[in-house]
């Protein structure tokens, strides 16, 4: 039988070729230079734009990067299509397509004042790009907050454990916050006793566990866990189709992303992700270096070797059973962020560019953070591997638990006991998907500002409204207070809808043609730059996404909504509408993504043919 050691080695390898050389090229090829000055020097203002140490941001960054998707995602890809498949696409498609849009992405953002990839398009194509893509990245923000705050939710009714490990978490964050920031407390002695802090966290959640109702969970029948309301929450909205304990949580995170979104960076954003970045490098590091001990040491509780359940190659439509799904190009949409992420475009020219301290961590930032979402696929295939998945038509809800079972498996390997093991792994799901969340509802935030106007370096509250009704509407929704409430209001009500399946698919449609588009705008960038900028490094990336999402999204349109769902299924009612909101949001990405790329190819073709001067910096416009 195959070891499971040879996914994490295949990772391992095209990973360090990429980052020791093909970044190192990068970086030359983006003249990164100390001497600049980063937007968080120019416009610090102790809110947005904060000068960070490079391990502080590093950590911020990849814990906003690394949500549920790269877990859910190889895992659904690799039970439908087979592992190798899934493996080929994370190994070759992270180092030479998703790396390089993340660390283009923030780089093209350092030289625009930190603002975000719809700014930078509308230098070139003209104000009518940049709003149609701040406003296809302001609406892919809801997909994120609604998927993200409903993963979190069923996690929490799986593990109550890990809602007590998260309470202590992000009460240890607040109070990092304050001691490096307020009490100007000694850096390193300041990490140690916090950090500390955050994995007693884990013990804490283990012998306390809490749930708002009576968790569904077949595992915590026998826990004794503090049920802080009682009966089944039947009566909570959604509780029909997620459960009552989930549907509850889902407001409450919700609520928490928009608190966390509205407060300075310094409160809580910076301090947060940086203590859980131990526990999410603890948590993939850990699982890496437990399949490398168990394979040579022979110690965890079970043969780390791949399951029969999971064939290396299930053809190109798939495992039967699952659906007809065609390997191409629905396998690369259904990995999603393992390998590249639209999503990762707004964190880069998001909040990362904002606090960036030097240009040249960029690289470690922006290509290396990338990297080590892959390693996190690799790592959520290998969880997948060990424990086997039989039954890969239970999407959502059956990969989910199979991260932590065969997580807890493979730490068995370093002593951990599974009972320890598969709620640590749980942990670690919930610590990526809580920092992504709240990122997410301020990068949304950023986008609304720069649609309705706002000067860089300035942030409104949302209260100063009057003026006119247009006048009120552009405060409310680009205000620091207002702006949160309005996008978990809306995530919130396509939640409880129930069409959670709808809305994984609206998700990783979004999230890949954003990634398309995000290439689109570093390769018109550069190509407006200096004509000797060669455009290979993310043009042709970018052309891949678009074919893919672009065929992608119109199978899910024409065949599955129409054919299969609406005129062979008969849909009717509540499935009749969701499918047509559905099909109608499909075919208006794919219209969105060609008139952007059109826009695109006019400006870099009408440039490069017109091209008489020098290198010209084209932030200086």
């Amino acid at each position: 039988m195959t070891q499971v050691i040879w996914i994490v080695l295949a990772v391992l390898v095209t990973f360090s070729v990429g980052y020791l050389g093909y970044s190192k090229y990068l970086a030359r090829f983006l003249e990164l230079d100390n001497a600049n000055e980063t937007p968080a020097h120019k416009y610090e203002d102790g809110q947005e734009y904060v000068p960070s140490k490079k391990p502080v941001l590093l950590g911020h960054h990849y814990s906003s990067i690394a949500g549920g998707a790269p877990i859910v995602g190889p895992i659904t890809a690799g039970a439908i299509w087979g592992w190798v498949p899934a493996l080929l696409w994370i190994a070759i498609g992270n180092p030479l397509m998703g790396s390089v849009h993340d660390f283009v992405s923030l780089s093209g953002s350092l030289r625009h004042e930190g603002k975000s990839i719809g700014y930078i398009v509308g230098e070139y194509v003209g104000e009518g790009g940049k709003n149609m893509l701040l406003w296809f990245a302001f609406l892919t923000i809801i997909l994120v907050v609604a998927v993200f705050a409903l993963v979190v939710g069923i996690v929490f009714n799986a593990y109550p454990e890990v809602v007590t490990a998260s309470l202590v978490y992000i009460a240890l964050a607040l109070a990092f916050g304050v001691y490096l920031y307020q009490l100007n407390g000694p850096f390193i002695p300041g990490t140690v006793l916090f950090v500390a802090g955050v994995f007693a966290g884990v013990f804490a959640g283990i012998q306390f566990p809490i749930a708002l109702f009576e968790p569904t969970a077949e595992r915590t029948a026998e826990m004794s866990v503090i049920v802080l309301l009682g009966g089944s929450g039947s009566w909570v909205p959604g509780a029909s189709a997620l459960g009552g304990n989930t549907a509850a949580w889902i407001p409450v995170i919700m609520a928490y992303a928009a608190v966390a979104s509205a407060l300075p960076v310094w409160v809580l954003l910076q301090p947060r992700d940086y203590l859980s970045s131990f526990l999410l490098y603890t948590g993939v590091g850990g699982a890496l270096l437990a399949i490398i001990v168990g394979t040579i040491l022979g110690s965890s509780s079970q043969p780390l070797v791949i399951d029969s359940s999971l064939g290396a190659f299930n053809g190109f439509w798939g495992v039967e059973g699952a659906g007809l799904y065609p390997l191409f190009p629905l396998l690369f949409i259904t990995i999603a962020c393992g390998t590249i992420s639209g999503f990762h475009s707004l964190v880069s020219s998001g909040t990362t560019a904002k606090q960036l301290d030097k240009e040249t961590d960029a690289r470690l930032i922006g290509y290396g953070g990338m990297l080590g979402e892959g390693l996190l696929a690799a790592v959520a295939l290998s969880t997948l591997a060990v424990a086997g998945f039989p039954d890969p038509a239970g999407g959502i809800g059956a990969a989910l638990p199979n991260f932590a079972t065969g997580g807890g498996i493979i730490l068995t390997s370093l002593g951990l006991p599974q009972s320890f093991g598969a709620p640590f792994m749980a942990l670690v799901l919930v610590s990526f998907l809580l920092t992504s969340t709240d990122t997410a509802v301020r990068l949304g935030r950023y986008m609304m500002e720069e649609i309705v106007g706002l000067p860089a370096g300035q942030t409104s509250t949302g209260l100063d409204v009057g003026g006119g009704i247009r006048s009120t509407l552009g405060e409310l929704g680009r205000g620091r207070y207002t702006n949160p409430i309005i996008q978990c209001g809306l995530a919130y009500v396509m939640v409880i809808s129930g069409q959670w399946v709808v809305l994984w698919a609206l998700f990783g449609g979004a999230n890949q043609l954003l990634a398309a588009l995000a290439l689109l705008t570093a390769t018109v960038w550069l190509a407006n730059w200096d004509k000797s900028k060669q455009l290979y490094s993310t043009g042709v990336p970018m052309a891949v996404m678009v074919a893919i999402t672009v065929l992608g999204l119109g199978w899910l349109a024409f065949y599955q909504n129409i054919y299969q769902t609406i005129i062979v299924g008969g849909a009717s009612g509540v499935k009749l509408f969701a499918t047509i909101i559905q099909t109608l949001l499909a075919l208006t990405l794919i219209g969105l993504a060609l008139a952007l790329v059109k826009k695109g190819y006019d400006n870099i073709s009408t440039v490069r043919e017109s091209y008489g001067g020098g290198a010209v910096e084209p932030s200086d416009d």
